[in-house]
């Protein structure tokens, strides 16, 4: 994702099952799709992969799974979303995962008012953020009420640089900016790579391609930090917004093995745990 470049070109590999490669501007390999059967919007091709079932699957009081929206479409990239997805319906928690947007069968607004909502996920996507932001506009209000009254907001790589303000969703209790500008960032290039995190006191290499970093207002409250890049620039995190909340990370905890090979990269091993942390602070 290029904050600044407004009209990037991307160019596509095609791979296995019609996906191509993604991660931010980037296209991602699909690790893994859900056990729901889904039309690509790339291709007319009805994909169906089934996942291993969670082992703890909290639900509500009618013993019905808790439902997690997550957008696919312009703003987003092919793959993106269905590893996002695999991550939700892999952690404990189980979530009967509805994709949104202008091409599926939910639109954001009405997956939104749906019963058992519990979480909005805005995986990564291509160009810029800008661009991105002009696809959503239409439904930041609703994604922000959402929020605001107990929802939960799940960004990873484009879905972080959105959840902040200049342009998103605001959601942030500050806002977010490119890591690779920081002072002292160890990546530089836009290019898909693995970057360097300290992770709960731990040191981890995770799949990257531009990720934001998120900056904190002076003072701000509610905020729980998991991990940081080696400049002490915040990687991800977890936020009180009104009664809900807000979680974004900068790599892509999703990534599988995949995503990697793809680009010739050293595997670091799954960080789906890393994943799992960053789902499980966010739900509690």
């Amino acid at each position: 994702m290029l904050r600044a470049a407004e009209n990037v070109q991307v160019s596509f590999a095609s791979l296995v099952l019609l996906l191509a490669l993604c991660a931010c501007t980037s296209s991602a390999p699909t690790e893994a799709l859900t056990n729901i059967q889904q039309t690509s919007t790339l291709s007319a091709a009805v994909l169906t992969t089934t996942l291993a079932s969670p082992g703890v699957v909290p639900s509500d009081s009618t013993g019905a799974r808790p439902v997690a929206l997550v957008y696919r479409g312009p703003a987003g990239c092919p793959g993106c979303s269905e590893a996002v997805a695999a991550l939700l319906h892999n952690s404990k928690w189980g979530f009967d995962v509805k994709y949104v947007g202008p091409n599926e069968r939910l639109s954001i607004s009405d997956g939104l008012k749906l019963p058992n909502v519990k979480l909005y996920a805005q995986p990564g996507g291509n160009g810029s953020l800008s661009q991105a932001y002009r696809s959503l506009r239409s439904d930041a209000r609703d994604i922000q009420s959402f929020v605001k009254n107990g929802g939960r907001y799940l960004g990873i790589c484009m879905g972080g640089y959105l959840a902040g303000a200049t342009p998103g969703f605001n959601l942030l209790p500050g806002d977010t900016d490119e890591f690779v500008t920081s002072p002292g960032a160890t990546v530089e290039s836009t290019k898909d790579t693995t970057v360097d995190v300290n992770w709960r006191g731990q040191s981890r290499y995770m799949y990257f391609q531009d990720g934001p970093y998120f900056i904190l207002n002076r003072g701000a409250r509610g905020v729980t930090l998991l991990a940081t890049y080696t400049n002490g620039e915040i990687a991800a995190m977890v936020a009180v917004y009104g009664k809900g909340k807000v979680g974004g990370s900068g790599p892509h905890p999703e990534a599988g093995r995949s995503w990697y090979r793809a680009y010739n990269l050293p595997y670091p091993g799954s960080t789906q745990d890393l994943g799992n942390d960053l789902i499980n602070t966010l739900m509690q």
